[in-house]
């Protein structure tokens, strides 16, 4: 078992939802500092308490997530770390330039000594909005951006890419990446057609933020059919599920932690994203199927009505006791088949004292006890 501390950098300081776009002057400099000093400490810790992965992603606009550019945090954590793999999770890259983002992330890979993992990722629908990129086209512009900086990295001589979203006359990038013959790709497998696509293209794929095993169960399954089908035979490790984590003494303080900062997490960070991406959903062909778009409409709704103790009881959060956690890992792990599990301990307004605590107790009463599973 692989497990991977993740961190979404939020914004805790904000009172009540703010609708889309959430005005900026709702940021103070001043508390951004501060919490960006302890999120790199609390990830620094991870990789001092042994966790295998470390890393973050990309959001914008948003107090749900402070990182506009992952791969800034990536840099600071290559410095400050020396053996978890830095998972980037990663650059939204049909809205970014692909070489910019070959470029970032072979410069990480060389800093780091080989420890990138490099997340793919399409985003979620407000990044359009913020970006004024046509949702209509995520789909195609993300495989195109996949397979152009697969060759940034893999073409040992310049090359030309006369796309039909990207044309470059001339390209060689420099770095060329520190792994051969490139970083390990991980994708988003939070629908049938993603889970599909990253067994395509031979990534790692990744499950997050559930609102029903089964759902993950059934897109893990759909990912190896679908790497069979072309020729290769995913690693147990490739399969990554994510969750929300709070570990207590009891099971009792651990649901008023955690369900109090996911009730925070959901209906004041999350506003914003959810009213835009409503705006997305109902006007725009950012879901390849009209199955994909009604499901993420009742994930955004189920989770919006679940309690901590239905999450619990569905095995969705990680939450709980030592004891409680171990048997919920088991669980998981028995019903998806995932060798990497990605936790994530800072959850809306979770004091960084009560991570940090969270944390220890993970790794000194819980990570010994399920490397087997």
């Amino acid at each position: 078992m692989q497990v991977s501390y993740f961190h979404l950098m939020p914004y805790p300081f904000l009172k009540e939802p703010g609708g889309w776009p959430v005005p900026h002057k709702l940021f103070d400099p001043v508390q951004g500092h501060e919490a960006y000093c302890e999120y790199l400490d609390e990830i620094t810790l991870a990789d001092q308490l042994g966790f295998d992965w470390i890393g973050c992603n990309e959001h914008h606009a948003t107090p749900y997530g402070l990182m506009s550019n992952p791969n800034l945090i990536g840099s600071a954590l290559a410095v400050r770390t020396s053996r978890a793999k830095l998972a980037m999770l990663g650059c939204l890259i049909p809205v970014l330039n692909p070489i910019r983002v070959a470029e970032e992330y072979a410069m990480l890979d060389v800093l780091s000594g080989g420890r990138l993992i490099a997340g793919f990722i399409r985003g979620i629908p407000h990044e359009y909005i913020a970006y004024n990129v046509n949702p209509d086209e995520s789909w195609e512009r993300f495989q195109e951006a996949f397979d152009l900086i697969v060759k940034c990295w893999t073409e040992p001589e310049p090359f030309g890419w006369d796309g039909k979203y990207y044309r470059f006359p001339q390209i060689s990038v420099w770095p060329r990446p520190y792994q051969q013959p490139h970083p390990p790709i991980l994708m988003s497998g939070g629908t049938k057609e993603s889970a599909q696509l990253a067994g395509e293209k031979r990534a790692k794929m990744g499950i997050v933020q559930l609102v029903s095993l089964e759902d993950a169960r059934d897109n893990a399954d759909l990912y190896r059919k679908s790497a069979r089908e072309h020729g290769w035979e995913p690693a147990k490790d490739d399969v990554l599920v994510g969750l929300h984590t709070y570990v207590a003494r009891t099971d009792a303080e651990a649901q008023q932690t955690l369900g109090e900062a996911e009730d925070y997490f959901y209906r004041v960070l999350g506003d914003a994203s959810a009213h835009a991406g409503q705006l997305v959903i109902s006007g725009t062909k950012y879901y390849a199927t009209d199955e994909a778009r009604a499901f993420r409409q009742r994930r955004g709704t189920t989770h919006r009505q679940l309690t901590i103790q239905d999450r619990v009881d569905r095995n969705t959060v990680l939450c709980g006791s030592p004891e409680t956690v171990i048997r919920q890992m088991q669980e998981i792990v028995a019903m998806t088949g995932a060798g990497t599990l990605q936790v994530n301990f800072k959850i809306g307004n979770i004091p960084h004292d009560r991570v940090v605590a969270s944390m220890k107790l993970f790794a000194e009463e819980v990570l010994p006890y399920v490397r087997d599973v």
